[in-house]
C-alpha cells in the first residue's frame, strides 16, 4: 500500500511539472488544470498511506485526479504523446487508487 500511495504521488507531481517539462505552459488553461489535479493527486496520495477501504477520502480524491487526468488530453490539444502520456499515468493513478480502496495488503 505504501508503494502505491508513493507512486501516486510521485504521477502527481509529474503533472505538476509536465507544464515546463513538455513545452505546453503557454496553454494557460492547461497549466491551472495540471497544477491543481496534480497538487490534488500528490497530497491526497500522501494522506491516504495507510487507509483503506472505499470511505477512504484520500483515496477518493486521487482516484478522481486520475480521471481527470484521462480526460484532461480532450479537453486541451497537446500532441498525441503528451495525451497518450496522460492516458496512461491517469489509467495507472485509477488503477492505484482503486486497488488501495479494496484494502489488499501488501
Amino acid at each position: 500500500m505504501h508503494i502505491r500511495n508513493g507512486l501516486s504521488a510521485l504521477i502527481g507531481l509529474l503533472f505538476m511539472l509536465a507544464p515546463w517539462w513538455f513545452d505546453f505552459s503557454h496553454i494557460e488553461g492547461a497549466v491551472i488544470g495540471s497544477l491543481a489535479a496534480g497538487f490534488v493527486q500528490a497530497v491526497s496520495s500522501i494522506l491516504a498511506v495507510g487507509k483503506t477501504g472505499w470511505k477512504s477520502w484520500p483515496n477518493w480524491l486521487s482516484l478522481i485526479a486520475g480521471v481527470w487526468f484521462i480526460i484532461f488530453p480532450f479537453a486541451f490539444d497537446l500532441g498525441v504523446i503528451l495525451a497518450i502520456m496522460y492516458l496512461a499515468f491517469g489509467i495507472v493513478t485509477v488503477l492505484l487508487n482503486y486497488y488501495n480502496m479494496n484494502g489488499e495488503i501488501e
